[in-house]
């Protein structure tokens, strides 16, 4: 018997298709996978770079795809690049600061098919948006401080439409790959689309809005950065930076909200004028506005229904979209936590097993998450949309981490009236279960996490289950002029000389293995996979034992192919290293937790004294470093143009075909006076404005990505 469902087309489940062999004897994946050898895999390195291409190992190519700007409807004419295109048409053209993205095939009756290799739905990420380019001659602002105030509407609509989300059809055809600009599946999802709330804070007091006086809406999404997916077919896009989009005068409005409101909106940052250089709120800041008024999140009427005091609230969330459905509502999936969502990655599916999604808290000293569906998988489910988000995306428990110093940890679940999460908690008190949701960071505080050095994306190895975690960098740690490390956030150090803004500027990646593989375990184990450094840098820095062929810094973007199960590709958003390369993307064939072994460092850090005189000192912290990955476990693969951040990489069912985004080339250009003069002219060369990009990287003869 087979079960046909939506969006799955020819494909059915088939009960057959649902294993029960419990032996450790091979499948014939993991012998085809010994392919992947060190020797095979990582055959090239590209070298560092400071110049403004896409540099790509011989014998592959790297072909500009979709920039920012350009139009996915029949009827919208092609980019200007020179701030003139009508405001009115940018809800159809590609949005701005290209980001995580995730690749979904399409067969020939338009269904949804992983393995499809030569036609698919990319659908990917806007994380923000370079302002200078935008305009024709950059923002326009009159006034400074409260009173800045944007006075061009059109320029604020523009930039409302260049965040959220693109979905794009794209295909090769005769040997090279476009995306079609009159498809049918072409949509933006952005700062202006209605979203549905759901879940356990859904309809709560919190989140009633004059939008939405019932708490189940709002309008947009923002600073979509990493994404995620689910075992049936969407897409799943993160807010992350979003609480300084808001508008909130602490002079004005401090006064008239509660203790826990004032230590919520301190905990989330959500305060000042709206972000210097956005001032979404300003060019009509009335709250009756729907449009500019709802990023005003100041008490101003009688009651929430009023104004938009809570809109805040209905931001930070993880938010799914039915790529195949161009009219669907995307929803706000409040069980799995308000905070910095960098990602969501899907942990290992098993039929009979809860769904799991690791998700990292992109700021300082913040926190790792996962979310453990309350429903078990039920294959009968692929293909079955949005209904199957609302069947375990809506319920389940909510847990951040405790890194213990003896190279264990503890998922320390965040539920009302446990771990410490009560009303009668010191720093925050809990009102009920949709308030430790709303609230996640204060909850995962009281619980007892361990603050890490910047949480990125997380991805999950596919032959063991063992979670990646990228930990950009810190620069937060210090106390009193002496840097806070810890087993998991160990090193602590300065380049370049005595500095109280020492920490870890480089970076490195954590990886954890849930005990007995078992998705909703309370327990792992772990240890530091990578730290990024100069491969010029001493032994208490360099502890990965980089060269110049695989040194990196602030690791950023990662991901797991599908295609070639094993390899790991890493990119970077850097500024520490910019001297000597732009940020740059690495192909890696990383082991296994507990790979390598304890490790003592000697961390030198610098003090303050009375007299003003800057002392240093050495402090040992005790870690768990992996195995050195050498050359043949890490390689350069591409190197961007000037400064760009490399975030974002999808692959084709077949694996021949890798999309790779690249984010706001010429980001430190201050003036457009002298066009010539701007950092970056990337993608379109001569004297053009830069753009960010998606590109499509090939191997010549057609081989499959990496191998």
């Amino acid at each position: 018997m087979t079960i046909a469902h939506p969006h799955a087309g020819d494909r059915c489940v088939d009960p057959d298709d649902v294993g029960t062999n419990p032996t450790d004897n091979p499948r014939f994946d993991e012998i085809a996978a010994s392919r992947l050898n060190r020797r095979r895999l990582l055959g090239w390195a590209v070298a560092k770079s400071l110049a403004d291409v896409v540099a790509v190992p011989t014998r592959y190519t790297a072909s500009v795809l979709y920039r920012l700007g350009d139009p996915i409807a029949a009827d919208v004419p092609a980019y200007r690049n020179d701030g003139s295109d009508e405001a009115a048409t940018y809800d159809r053209r590609a949005g701005d600061h290209h980001d995580g993205m995730t690749f979904f095939g399409i067969d020939a009756s338009d269904r949804w098919d992983p393995a499809h290799a030569t036609r698919g739905l990319l659908v990917m990420n806007h994380e923000s948006m370079t302002q200078l380019f935008l305009h024709p001659a950059g923002r326009t602002v009159s006034g400074t401080g409260n009173a800045a105030m944007r006075t061009v509407a059109d320029e604020v609509q523009r930039e409302f439409y260049l965040h959220g989300v693109s979905v794009i059809e794209v295909e090769r055809r005769d040997g090279s790959w476009r995306y079609r600009q009159d498809s049918r599946f072409n949509r933006r999802i952005h700062a202006v689309t209605e979203m549905v709330l759901s879940g356990p804070a859904a309809g709560t007091g919190d989140m009633r809005t004059r939008y939405s006086p019932d708490g189940t809406r709002t309008r947009g999404t923002v600073n979509n950065c990493a994404n995620g997916a689910t075992p049936w077919g969407t897409y799943l896009t993160c807010e992350e930076n979003w609480a300084g989009y808001f508008r909130r005068i602490g002079a004005i409005d401090d006064p008239r909200r509660s203790p826990r409101e004032l230590a919520s909106f301190q905990r989330y940052g959500v305060r000042g004028v709206g972000g210097s250089s956005r001032l979404w709120a300003t060019p009509r800041p009335d709250t009756a506005d729907h449009l500019y008024g709802r990023w005003n999140a100041e008490i101003a009427g009688a009651t929430a229904t009023d104004d938009y005091r809570n809109v805040a609230n209905t931001y930070g969330w993880v938010v799914e979209i039915d790529p195949f459905d161009p009219s669907g509502t995307p929803k706000k999936r409040t069980a799995l936590g308000r905070f910095g969502h960098e990602g969501a990655c899907l942990g290992p599916v098993v039929p009979g097993k809860p769904l799991v999604w690791y998700m990292g808290d992109d700021a300082q000293n913040e926190y790792v998450y996962k979310f453990v569906s309350a429903r078990a998988w039920d294959p009968a489910d692929v293909g079955a949309g949005m209904v199957a988000g609302d069947k375990y995306m809506d319920e389940g428990r909510l847990y951040a981490a405790r890194f213990n110093e003896d190279g264990s940890g503890d998922w320390l679940e965040l539920g009302l009236g446990i771990n410490g999460i009560t009303a009668a908690s010191k720093a925050y008190a809990f009102a009920d279960a949709a308030d430790v949701l709303i609230n996640a960071r204060l909850a995962a505080d009281a619980a007892g996490a361990t603050k890490m050095d910047r949480p990125e994306w997380t991805a999950v190895h596919p032959k063991n289950g063992e979670i990646y975690l990228t930990l950009t960098n810190s620069t937060a740690r210090s106390a009193g002029g002496a840097n806070i490390t810890n087993a998991a956030n160990p090193r602590a150090y300065t380049e370049g000389g005595p500095s109280l803004s020492s920490g870890n500027p480089n970076g490195h990646i954590v990886r954890f293995a849930d005990a007995g593989g078992e998705p909703d375990a309370v327990r792992f184990a772990w240890d530091v996979y990578l730290f990024g450094a100069r491969s010029n840098a001493g032994p208490n820095v360099n502890l990965s034992e980089l060269d110049a062929d695989n040194d990196f810094s602030s690791p950023d973007g990662l991901w797991f192919s599908q295609a070639s199960p094993g390899l790991l590709w890493l990119q970077t958003d850097d500024s520490k290293y910019t001297d000597v390369t732009n940020c740059m993307m690495l192909a890696a064939l990383p082991g296994r937790v507990g790979d390598g072994g304890a490790k003592r460092i000697a961390n030198a850090s610098y003090v303050l004294t009375d007299n003003d005189e800057v002392v240093g000192h050495v402090a040992e912290q005790k870690t768990f470093v992996g195995k050195p990955p050498g050359a043949d476990g890490l390689r350069r693969f591409l190197v961007g143009p000037v400064e760009c951040e490399i975030t974002g990489v999808a692959e084709s069912g077949d694996g021949r075909a890798l999309f790779v985004n690249i984010q706001h080339p010429g980001e430190d250009t201050s003036s457009l006076r002298d066009p010539a003069a701007f950092t970056s002219h990337w993608p379109d060369g001569g004297n053009a404005r830069p753009r960010s990009a998606t590109v499509v990287i090939t191997r010549d003869d057609g081989g499959v990505i990496g191998l």
